[in-house]
């Protein structure tokens, strides 16, 4: 971010896989394919860097070339999944879910339970969409911006990407005002 607090739009696209620890062979599978399509759309995959969802999503995004960033819960880059390039430790435990929601352009949800649900609330607190795959059913008219439902990974994807290219679209105008 520029010291003026403007937002460079220079920055390599990033967006952030959430998800539980522990998850269904579905759901795994599913994060897998999110990973590689991420990847293959040339954006960066951060996520909390460990097992389960993350590790899956990680390892799709590593299968097609891509990049990943784990933010870690603790304070040992050893406990990153194996498929994570770059690991943030930061020995806040749930506290730094805030920073992987805030972490991505967008957030794809999969399945996930209470530190998902936390992800979910905080991306949409911060207007960064945030794409459902099965997770969290909420209360759209209490939300300030709907959660997005996709039925595939490659639609979570796309979707992603287009809604990232509106809002960037829509902060340039905001920006020239």
């Amino acid at each position: 971010m520029a010291i003026s607090g403007k937002k460079s739009m220079k920055h390599k696209t990033m967006i952030t896989v959430i998800g539980g620890s522990s998850a269904s062979k579905s759901e795994l599978a599913l994060a897998e394919d999110v990973g590689r399509e991420i990847a293959r759309r040339g954006a960066t995959l951060v996520c909390g860097g460990l097992g389960g969802i993350m590790k899956a999503a990680c390892r799709g995004a590593k299968s097609a070339g891509g990049t990943t960033v784990g933010i870690l819960p603790g304070a040992d880059r050893g406990d990153a999944n194996d498929y994570v390039d770059i690991p943030i430790v930061t020995g806040m435990g749930y506290a730094r879910n805030v920073i992987v929601a805030y972490s991505g352009d967008a957030v794809i949800a999969i399945g996930g339970m209470h530190g998902t649900l936390s992800e979910m609330a905080f991306a949409s607190i911060k207007g960064a969409p945030v794409i459902s795959l099965g997770s969290w059913e909420l209360d759209e008219k209490r939300l300030p911006r709907a959660i997005i439902h996709a039925k595939d990974a490659a639609e979570a994807v796309e979707k992603a990407f287009s809604l990232i290219a509106k809002r960037h679209g829509a902060q340039r105008l905001k920006d020239k005002g």
